[in-house]
């Protein structure tokens, strides 16, 4: 494998390095990565092995930019707001470095198209936030039998480790199932955006992804198979807990609608609402119906239950009762009229539903599904989406 003269320019440090030099830029530049999701971690993670060489980069992702994306995901600016991430992404990293080749999957990752995308890969690394789209890749990679680098974040916090990883003598390191055997209860672990996270942590721990990454591909040091690496940004504290492979975890021979397995019913903006939504075991109404509430006049209360702060960001009138008081504000909800609750996604607002119903014996709740999200998705796009 040939260099320009330009590229051994760009790559002098590397080359430079006694455990790493060329035969490790050769490596590099022979590779295929896979990089799922272009958020948080998938910014600085591509933009590492991007500059770093890394021949051949695949990036799946079906979202477009959003201006709360821009706090964390570096690779976008202002004017990416409303552009498909994957194809934003592509031009970044092609002037970045224009000795690599970008390929981009604009589409789910679904359990139908994962084995035809990673087939052609060598690695991949999961970028990803949600539990689903996890096991999907841990799953599609045991079944190829691909690496997987593995990052997650949440608030002040970050985890790295590689998965799937084959040792020298042959054998196959741990994967996610044998740290995680199965997934959380439905809303047990809020994801980044019902959550937060601090802007800088993806920064962290996407460089820190991107480092297994090529340690993975060039062979140099000892990467993080069996190992699993904890970040606390707050107290800057860091822990190594170590991963065995479960004698009852379980074989993975075939890719599974992971939706299902994760206890979380798919959902369509077009889907028409039922009288219970399976997960949550709440009555619900769509934004759609909230808004012919609200044009048509209809007598109805309507109550918003996340903090203060949040209100302030954005908010759809409705009175302004914290989850966390909601048991000792029971006495200002309405009885007699339909009474709409909601929050950011709809996860605080059935909660606060199960609780007033329980305990209050209340009959005429109803949840806004999707929250004041679905509402800016598809009914006020001038609100702000935080």
């Amino acid at each position: 494998m040939m260099f320009t003269k330009e590229e051994l320019e760009r790559y002098s440090r590397h080359l430079i390095i006694p455990e790493f030099n060329i035969e490790g830029q050769k490596k590099l530049k022979a590779a295929k990565v896979l990089v799922v999701g272009a958020g948080g971690l998938g910014a600085p993670l591509l933009q590492y092995l991007a500059a770093a060489g890394v021949g051949t980069l695949g990036i799946v992702d079906f979202d477009v930019v959003d201006k709360s994306n821009l706090h964390r995901q570096v690779l976008f600016n202002i004017k990416d707001i409303g552009r498909p991430k994957t194809e934003v992404a592509k031009e970044r990293l092609e002037s970045l470095n224009p000795h690599i080749t970008v390929k981009t999957h604009n589409t789910r990752f679904t359990s139908e198209n994962a084995l035809d995308i990673i087939k052609d890969y060598d690695l991949v690394a999961d970028g990803t936030d949600n539990f689903p789209t996890r096991y999907l890749v841990n799953d599609a990679c045991v079944i190829l039998g691909k690496p997987n680098v593995y990052a997650s974040i949440f608030r002040f916090e970050g985890q790295v480790s590689v998965f799937n990883y084959t040792f020298s003598d042959g054998s196959k390191g741990p994967n996610y199932r044998d740290l995680f055997p199965a997934p959380p209860p439905p809303g047990l672990v809020p994801s980044c955006a019902e959550g937060g996270v601090l802007g800088v942590l993806p920064g962290i721990i996407g460089s820190l992804q991107a480092n297994e990454v090529i340690k993975v591909i060039t062979g140099i040091g000892e990467p993080l198979a069996g190992r699993l690496f904890l970040f606390d940004a707050l107290a800057f504290e860091t822990r190594m807990l170590k991963i065995n492979k479960g004698e009852n975890s379980p074989k993975i021979e075939k890719l599974v609608n992971y939706e299902q397995f994760c206890g979380i019913e798919p959902r369509s903006k077009s889907q028409v609402s039922r009288t219970k939504n399976q997960e949550t075991d709440v009555k619900e109404i769509t934004v759609q119906e909230l808004h012919t509430f609200q044009s048509n006049g209809s007598d109805f209360q309507l109550i918003d239950v996340r903090e203060p702060y949040e209100h302030e960001i954005c908010n759809l009138n409705g009175e302004l009762i914290p989850l966390g008081e909601i048991e000792d504000s029971a006495d200002k909800i309405a009885s007699d009229k339909k009474v709409i609750i909601h929050c950011r996604s709809g996860k605080r607002s059935a909660d606060a539903i199960k609780i007033l119903e329980s305990k209050y014996q209340f009959k005429n709740l109803y949840n806004l599904k999707g929250g004041i999200l679905a509402y800016a998705d598809e009914i006020d796009n001038s609100l702000a989406k935080y």
